[in-house]
């Protein structure tokens, strides 16, 4: 065969990364909303002696921080998408996105119920009337940007495949990320309404703390949920039994074909790369195995073995 020729075999490895994300644009207007927020409630949490809205500005502060990660990672997966260095392009960095704002998830809310406890050990005055009205303010903007990042996260949840193992497959995990990161803005802002209001009128001081350690480990719950998903991606775990299964199915029905080997994995969202070996009496071609493939289950690469088998090892 001639060198010229060999391009008729050859395919790239970019795998629709290098076209820019839905959630891409978005992300960059929720940091910049994320960011002003971030600065008005450390200022006033500390002025106002409020460990509920403290808590909330210094979540919004990690927040800024992930999504900043998250604008990052759409960024430099589109940059570097035709890169070879990456043997399955860059889909991955979405992931690896994902999990670092998970780990921030979980470190902001260990800080957040740390103070929380200290203020129940050593409670401080508050000045209610404006850490609500700062609050509220809080709310509306973390109510924002849920709206912003919620449409486009919906898209993806309606498009989620589960395996055997429970866990989400087919879905922007760095999109993802964000949306729980304003998901749980939103939450601790509604927390801290809920005890600088019942401390107000009810005189229940100790109820600003305790709402900062609810929200501490309701995220803390978000956040181990999205380490255990992107994980599995990092970690090349088997991808969902449910497209393994039609990918089998696909190969062995009305033939005496059948899959001896069979490696799925993630390599991106909405896309998976397959090793498969096949045995046969009567060997296909790896193309027209390949042809015999579901289209509709996000199969990007694709590597088909094909192993004569002989009757005396059918027996065996």
């Amino acid at each position: 065969m001639h060198a010229e020729h060999l391009h008729l075999w050859q395919h790239n490895h970019v795998f629709g990364q290098e076209q820019r994300r839905p959630g891409e644009q978005r992300t960059l207007i929720v940091i910049a909303i994320t960011a002003a927020m971030m600065v008005i409630e450390i200022g006033t949490g500390l002025l106002f002696g409020s460990m509920a809205l403290l808590a909330d500005g210094l979540h919004m502060a990690s927040h800024a921080a992930a999504l900043g990660i998250a604008a990052f990672a759409y960024i430099y997966a589109r940059k570097h998408a035709k890169n070879t260095d990456f043997s399955f392009g860059t889909g991955k960095v979405n992931a690896l996105a994902g999990f670092s704002g998970a780990i921030l998830l979980v470190i902001f809310a260990l800080i957040m119920a740390w103070e929380s406890l200290a203020r129940m050990l050593d409670p401080v005055s508050i000045a209610f009337d404006q850490a609500i009205a700062v609050a509220v303010i809080g709310l509306i903007v973390n109510g924002a940007s849920v709206l912003i990042l919620g449409a486009e996260h919906g898209h993806e949840h309606g498009h989620e495949h589960h395996g055997e193992h429970g866990h989400a497959h087919h879905q922007d995990h760095n999109l993802h990320s964000a949306y729980l990161h304003v998901l749980a803005d939103a939450l601790t802002s509604l927390l801290a309404i809920f005890a600088l209001l019942t401390g107000k009128y009810f005189g229940w001081v100790l109820m600003d703390p305790l709402m900062g350690i609810v929200g501490a480990v309701l995220v803390a719950r978000w956040s181990w949920r999205l380490l255990e998903t992107t994980s599995a991606v990092l970690v090349d775990r088997q991808g969902p039994e449910t497209i393994r299964s039609k990918i089998r199915t696909a190969i062995e029905q009305d033939s005496q074909d059948r899959v001896s080997d069979l490696h799925l994995w993630s390599i991106g969202p909405d896309m998976y790369a397959a090793a498969i070996s096949v045995v046969s009496h009567d060997p296909k071609s790896p193309l027209e195995i390949k042809k015999l493939l579901p289209s509709h289950c996000g199969l990007a690469h694709v590597t088909v073995e094909i192993n004569p088998c002989c009757t005396q090892g059918a027996h065996t």
